[in-house]
């Protein structure tokens, strides 16, 4: 671990309130998809390595943890509450549901209103959680319909078992039916230096105070990597992923 003199604090990228809550979060928060093993699926390699990585997160200052239950399956909520649980009263745990691993640790998507109910309930359980802060609806693209998974999201939101519902893999159309059916704090698509599809949307959301969250924003299972992007780094005197992620 670094010395403490030279520690990047996640204080420095500000602070951001989620739109009707009294959620704030510092703008640089922690994605917890790769503490499972290769390719998200099964156990970590060293799971005491996975755990210091959590820790570490936690003393630079991350107070916004993404995580999901299909990452493992369950292996990354499981690390989650081994190493942080009883969690501080300034940690919001966000996950998402929509899809679940098979045997063979392909993705598969599913959304029916009995599913959903059930992945909130292994989401609660293997986090150690009463109610989630905040819950994605996980997409799988613009073609998909998000008004009955939505209704399905906002009864549970009625029932007390999370708190609010942000929306993950859709675009403006899909956007504005979720919004018509519940209140969205958080949106999570897919973006980086070199995959700016949403820079629209991301404007419009800022003028109505919702969060944009970023997935893969170092390119997920394919990290960047450019000349350019090299170039100005070392120019710098920083690491490629410090510049993509400013």
């Amino acid at each position: 671990m670094s010395d403490t003199a030279t520690q990047p604090d996640a204080a420095a990228a500000g602070r951001f309130t989620f739109p009707g809550t009294s959620i704030s979060v510092s703008r640089m928060g922690y994605g917890a998809m790769q503490l499972a093993g290769l390719h998200v699926f099964g156990e970590p390699r060293d799971p005491e390595e996975a755990k210091a990585v959590l820790q570490e997160a936690r003393q630079l200052g991350i107070d916004h943890i993404d995580t999901c239950d299909f990452y493992g399956p369950h292996v990354t909520n499981r690390l989650i509450r081994e190493t942080l649980h009883p969690y501080g009263a300034d940690l919001t745990i966000v996950t998402k549901i929509g899809a679940y691993r098979d045997e063979t640790g392909g993705w598969v998507l599913q959304r029916d209103a009995d599913f959903l109910r059930r992945s909130i309930e292994d989401n609660l359980r293997n986090l150690g959680l009463d109610r989630i802060a905040i819950v994605n609806l996980r997409m799988g693209g613009p073609e998909d319909d998000v008004a009955a998974p939505m209704e399905a999201m906002r009864r549970m939101q009625e029932e007390g078992l999370l708190e609010h519902i942000g929306i993950s893999t859709v675009d403006e159309r899909q956007l504005a039916t979720a919004r018509e059916i519940a209140p969205i704090v958080c949106m999570q698509n897919h973006y980086n230096l070199v995959h700016r599809a949403d820079d629209a949307m991301i404007d419009a959301l800022a003028a109505d105070g919702i969060a944009y969250v970023p997935y893969f924003p170092l390119g997920g299972f394919t990290p960047l990597q450019a000349d350019r992007l090299t170039t100005v780094a070392t120019s710098m005197g920083e690491t490629s992923q410090a510049v993509a992620l400013a």
